[in-house]
């Protein structure tokens, strides 16, 4: 089942991104998060787009959200997006059906450009979004570092008008 978050979820959502935070450079974030410090984030977040999770039998499995891609007007047709599956439940098709019901969410909020950055190399990530029909548009070389290591971000676009 796919659902908008609640704050009931925060001590889930936490459990699935802390280990990404804490064993991988998939994110850049160095200290796991808190759950108040998630809960924060998911209402911030939902003032605007949608954050949604998947859930299996009362545990969630994943989530993905959107979130302003900059902070100019200019910009507010434009979101930067998140998804993360629990560790272990990649290849089922999960991480695209839960992005795909996203970007539905989003051409309903009248977005009109989607980003997904994914620090390089993930041949997962960069397959998920190019699946969906991302195109790359940018990397950027060595931009962060984490376990010692300079690390590339990628950023993949999709145009959500017409589609």
């Amino acid at each position: 089942m796919m659902r908008s978050a609640t704050k009931d979820d925060v001590g889930q959502i936490c459990a699935i991104y802390n280990p990404y935070v804490l064993g991988t450079a998939i994110t850049f974030e160095e200290e796991a998060v808190s759950e108040g410090e998630m809960a924060r984030r998911l209402e911030e977040v939902q003032a605007s787009y949608p954050w949604l999770v998947l859930e299996e039998g009362g545990r969630i499995l994943g989530y993905a959200y959107a979130g302003k891609w900059k902070g100019r007007s200019a910009y507010r047709h434009s979101v930067e997006s998140t998804i993360y599956l629990r560790q272990g439940e990649s290849g089922r098709g999960l991480g695209r059906s839960l992005y795909s019901l996203l970007l539905e969410g989003l051409r309903e909020r009248d977005v009109h450009a989607v980003m997904g950055g994914i620090v390089l190399p993930n041949e997962r990530s960069v397959g998920l979004h190019e699946a969906l029909g991302f195109s790359q548009v940018a990397t950027f070389r060595e931009v962060g570092r984490k376990f010692g290591a300079w690390l590339d971000v990628g950023y993949w676009e999709l145009l959500l008008a017409g589609r």
